[in-house]
C-alpha cells in the first residue's frame, strides 16, 4: 500500500479568482479513492514537526516572522498567499508529512505528498507560494539523525528549484539536480549543483531523451542513498505558468523512469507534489493521479 501524507488543511481558502489550483489537493486524493488505486488506510494526517529540523534549513527570524505573523507587507506578497496563522500551519503540517514519508520510504522503498514541493522557499524567505521547503526540511532531518549520507533532489517540476539550491549551495551531503524552463519564473536563477534549462515548448520525446541520459549518470556518480522527487506537473503543454510542450503521457512516461530507476536500485524515493497550472482542472488531476499509478505498478 503506498504510503501518502494528506491532510484537510492542504486545501486551503483563498480569495476567489486566485491563480493557484487549491482545489486540487481535495480532488486528487478523492480520484485515488475513486478508482481504486489506494484506499483510505494509505493516508497519514501529519502532526506539526519538531521546530528542530525547521530551523536547520531556515532562519530563525524569517521563522519568526511567519509564526507571529509579522512579515513585512513585501515579504508576504512574494509569497503570493493571505498570510495567516492557517497558511503557517497548513505549511508546517506539509513539512512534517514529507518528514514522515522519508521514514515510510526507508521502510517500504517510496512515500508520497499529496501537497509539497515547496523549492522556492529560501532560508532566508518564501516565494512563489513557497513558505517553508518541505524537501530541504526532511533531508536535513535525514542527515541529522544519519538515517542518510548522501541525498539527491531531483526536481522536475518546470520552475527552478531555487530556494532548495540556495539551501544546500555549500552543502556536499545534498546533490541539487533541476530540470526545468529556461525563460520561466524564476527569472534570476540560483545554481544548482546541476541545471538543465530547456527551451520553450520542448516535447515528450527531447525531455525524456534527456532525462534519461542524465539521472542514472547522476546517481552512479553520486552514489545517494536517498533520492527526494519533486513531481510538478507544470511540464505540460497545457499548463498556464509553464512554456514547455509534454503531453500527460509524456509526464507519466517521466514518472515511470524516475521511479523504476529508483526501485531498481533500491534507492529509498519520497515523492511530493509539485506545481500544476492548467486551466483545467481535470488535466491536473489526471497527470499528477499517474504518478501514484505508476509507483503502484512498480512497487506494489
Amino acid at each position: 500500500m503506498l504510503p501518502i501524507a494528506f491532510h484537510p488543511i492542504y486545501k486551503h481558502p483563498l480569495p476567489e479568482g486566485h491563480r493557484f489550483p487549491m482545489l486540487k489537493y481535495e480532488l486528487l486524493p478523492q480520484q485515488l479513492i475513486h478508482e481504486g488505486t489506494i484506499t483510505e488506510k494509505a493516508f497519514y494526517a501529519p502532526n506539526m514537526p519538531d521546530m528542530q529540523y525547521i530551523l536547520g534549513v531556515h532562519q530563525t527570524v524569517y521563522v519568526d516572522d511567519l509564526l507571529n505573523l509579522t512579515l513585512d507587507a513585501r515579504a508576504a506578497r512574494k509569497i503570493g498567499f493571505p498570510l495567516s496563522a492557517e497558511l503557517v500551519e497548513r505549511e508546517l503540517r506539509i513539512a512534517q508529512g514529507t518528514i514522515w514519508g522519508c521514514e515510510q520510504a526507508l521502510q517500504k522503498g517510496i512515500a508520497f505528498n499529496i501537497a509539497g514541493g515547496t523549492h522556492h522557499a529560501y532560508s532566508t524567505h518564501g516565494e512563489a507560494f513557497c513558505l517553508l521547503n518541505d524537501q530541504a526540511t526532511a533531508a536535513h532531518y535525514l542527515l541529522q539523525n544519519k538515517k542518510a549520507k548522501r541525498i539527491l533532489i531531483v526536481d522536475l517540476d518546470v520552475h527552478q528549484g531555487n530556494g532548495t539550491a540556495e539551501i544546500f549551495a555549500n552543502n556536499d551531503a545534498v546533490f541539487t539536480f533541476s530540470m526545468h524552463g529556461k525563460t520561466n519564473y524564476p527569472f534570476k536563477k540560483e545554481t544548482s549543483d546541476l541545471d538543465i534549462a530547456l527551451g520553450d515548448n520542448t516535447g515528450d520525446d527531447e525531455y525524456l531523451t534527456i532525462l534519461e541520459e542524465t539521472l542514472p549518470k547522476l546517481i552512479d556518480n553520486h552514489k545517494p542513498d536517498f533520492i527526494f522527487y519533486l513531481s510538478g506537473v507544470d511540464i505540460l503543454a497545457s499548463d498556464k505558468l509553464g512554456k514547455l510542450g509534454c503531453s500527460v503521457e509524456g509526464c507519466k512516461e517521466r514518472d515511470t523512469f524516475v521511479l523504476n530507476l529508483c526501485q531498481k536500485l533500491g534507492i529509498p524515493v519520497q515523492c511530493s507534489m509539485g506545481g500544476g497550472y492548467s486551466p483545467d482542472i481535470k488535466i491536473i488531476i489526471e497527470a499528477h493521479a499517474n504518478t501514484y499509478r505508476v509507483a503502484k505498478e512498480v512497487y506494489f
